[in-house]
């Protein structure tokens, strides 16, 4: 009897020390620039490119508003850690230091700020250091979807 009890035991045993390399293999981070542009394709389209310093760079669209995701932390062009998502406008002078203000104070997510030539900007940096999940990833993108949405339905 108690050698069948145990076969139980060692079975769950086993798959949670498989567990670990399992997870570890869904993971995506920073390096994994086609799979993160993969997942931008899902909205939109997105292509990857370089960015001046050699930097992997993907270039997307949104509901037809345009973005970046600017990786950083990266060494000679890969193994980055961080990603930037990034889109801009040209102010037609509607937009003042008030209104960044404002939105950075009401909204979590999107911080949004004029650049030197007084065009609005909103960014927002993601941390992908060790991996997350695919999903989690996808929402994050979901995430800088509803950020343009809001951004754009407030000011344009």
């Amino acid at each position: 009897m108690r050698r069948t009890a145990t076969l139980p035991v060692l079975a769950i045993l086993g798959s949670l020390a498989l567990a670990p390399a399992t997870l570890a293999q869904s993971l995506i981070d920073a390096g994994d620039v086609e799979s993160i542009a993969n997942i931008a394709r899902g909205y939109g389209s997105a292509t990857i490119q370089t960015d001046g310093v050699g930097d992997p760079q993907i270039l997307g669209r949104i509901n037809g508003i345009l973005y970046t995701v600017n990786f950083y932390g990266c060494t000679n062009g890969a193994d980055c850690t961080t990603l930037q998502f990034q889109a801009g406008w040209k102010n037609t002078g509607s937009l003042t230091l008030d209104d960044m203000n404002l939105w950075n104070q009401e909204k979590r997510f999107g911080k949004a700020y004029l650049d030197a030539e007084k065009d609005p900007v909103i960014e927002w940096d993601v941390n992908l250091f060790g991996g997350v999940s695919t999903v989690n990833l996808d929402d994050t993108f979901d995430w800088w979807r509803l950020v343009l949405q809001d951004f754009t339905a407030e000011h344009f």
